[in-house]
Formats: C-alpha cells, sequence, structure tokens
C-alpha cells in the first residue's frame, strides 16, 4: 500500500524520491489518494517549488503510472474502520485510510509519515521504508 505522502514526495521529487522508487513498480492505494496528489501539486505551484507550466507534464506522469501500476480501492469501503483508527490515534481521517486498507489487505504501508508510520506500527502494520 502507499498513502500519499510518498506518491507526492516520488512525483514532485522531493528530498528522498530516489530511495522511494524500488518501491514503485506496483503499488496500492485508496482513491483518495488521486485527490491528495492534485492538492498537493497545487500547493507545490502556490509555494513556488514548481511551476505553473510544470503541472501538465506532471499530471500526465502521474495519471499514466496510476493507470499502469497503481490498483485503487474505493475510500468508502475503509471509511468506518479509518474513523476507528483517526480516532484511536489522534491522526487525520485522511491519513487513517491508508491505514485501514493496509489492514484489510495484510500489507505493509509505504509512508513518509512519521505519525502515520507510528499508528500503522501500533497496529503491527509493517511500514516501508
Amino acid at each position: 500500500m502507499a498513502d500519499s505522502s510518498a506518491i507526492v514526495a516520488f512525483f514532485l521529487r522531493e528530498e528522498g524520491w530516489t530511495e522511494l522508487s524500488k518501491y514503485m513498480t506496483m503499488t496500492v492505494s485508496v482513491d483518495h489518494v488521486i485527490k491528495e496528489f492534485y492538492n498537493a501539486v497545487w500547493k507545490a505551484v502556490t509555494i513556488k517549488r514548481i511551476s505553473v507550466e510544470e503541472v501538465p507534464r506532471v499530471l500526465a506522469l502521474f495519471k499514466d503510472y496510476v493507470k499502469r501500476n497503481m490498483e485503487l480501492r474505493r475510500e468508502e469501503e475503509h471509511v468506518d474502520k479509518a474513523l476507528e483508527i483517526a480516532l484511536e490515534n489522534g491522526i487525520t481521517i485522511y491519513d487513517a485510510l491508508f491505514i485501514a486498507l493496509a489492514l484489510h489487505e495484510k500489507g505493509q504501508l509505504l509512508t513518509l509519515d512519521d505519525k502515520q508510520r507510528h499508528a500503522s506500527k501500533r497496529l503491527g502494520i509493517m511500514t516501508i521504508p
């Protein structure tokens, strides 16, 4: 499973993005990752990390990746468990969705988010990197 922190870091080439490449061959995520990715692109433009002119290229790469290398799961199927996780661990529902998916799929979670990593470990989910 891959969360938005890892996906965003990889496509926006944030610090450590090359280390993520070995995990990006095929990923599974909740469909919410699409909204979070687009929001991250908006933010990157707003804080001038990337230019408006770069947006079409970034989005084309991301869309192609989603089509070829990512399986999306419906967030509605995991939102109840995510709320439980969020309340028990003091994290956002958005972050908890990825943990709920990892629990359901009995898989590892690719994340760069420390709070999410801590909550995942508390629930017995291995995190990478």
